[in-house]
């Protein structure tokens, strides 16, 4: 029994400076992830802007989900205008830039189709935005932690490992419905090209088979006059 209580005191404790400090955890390092999906349409060019910080950095996954060849251009201009990335004719691609301060603009280009529109979807993840924050301003916040056998860096670690986990897996989860979006749209297309066809040598093969018909039948044909 003593044991037991001497636990339960631990962890009243621990439970008691985690509660109180919660708002110290606000310091972790934040990794920010956003997804859009739009239909850009033939002919047309449509850019994007994202405010990044210094020493931070971007990742883009695009992809082409719907849309004839499933292709699209893409580019990536730093704050300066200097241009980063260029991508021709690609339905898919990732590209991770270690920013600086000011606005960065990409742009998908539909301009070299002058029929089909394309359904685009991208996602953006930034990482380290709250660099000017101090990493270790949280201690000041906490008092006697070392009263305990479990640190409270260990606690904020393995939260930060668990939080990094957690949005890899919804990152992995949002590219996996992308690519069956995609997928799905181009069974549907062929499906619909595939019945199209199917129609069209169907009634083929009845013309034919008319004809076929009509001139066996010709050849059988007595059109001698008979005198009576």
């Amino acid at each position: 029994m003593e044991q037991v209580r001497v636990f339960l005191c631990v962890l009243s404790v621990l439970v008691s400076l985690v509660s109180e400090r919660f708002v110290a955890l606000a310091a972790f390092s934040q990794s920010l992830d956003s997804d859009f999906t739009f239909t850009l349409p033939a002919g047309r060019k449509e850019c994007f802007f994202q405010t990044m910080k210094k020493d931070a950095s971007m990742e883009i996954e695009y992809q082409v989900l719907d849309g004839a060849g499933l292709d699209v251009d893409f580019t990536i201009f730093s704050p300066s205008g200097e241009q980063l990335y260029r991508d021709l004719r690609k339905s898919d691609g990732v590209h991770t830039i270690e920013t600086d301060d000011g606005d960065y603009m990409f742009c998908f280009d539909n301009t070299f189709s002058a029929v089909s529109e394309k359904l685009i979807f991208f996602e953006l993840i930034l990482d380290n935005m709250d660099a000017d924050e101090e990493p270790d301003a949280w201690k000041e916040y906490v008092h006697g932690a070392d009263m305990l056998d479990m640190k409270l860096e260990d606690i904020m670690d393995t939260i930060n490992s668990v939080k990094a986990r957690l949005s890899k897996s919804m990152q992995i989860q949002t590219i996996l419905r992308a690519f069956e979006a995609r997928d799905r749209n181009i069974q549907e297309s062929n499906f619909e090209r595939v019945n199209f066809w199917s129609v069209i040598n169907l009634v083929v093969m009845v013309i034919v088979s008319a004809v076929q018909v009509y001139l066996v039948r010709a050849l059988f044909e007595d059109k001698r006059k008979v005198c009576t």
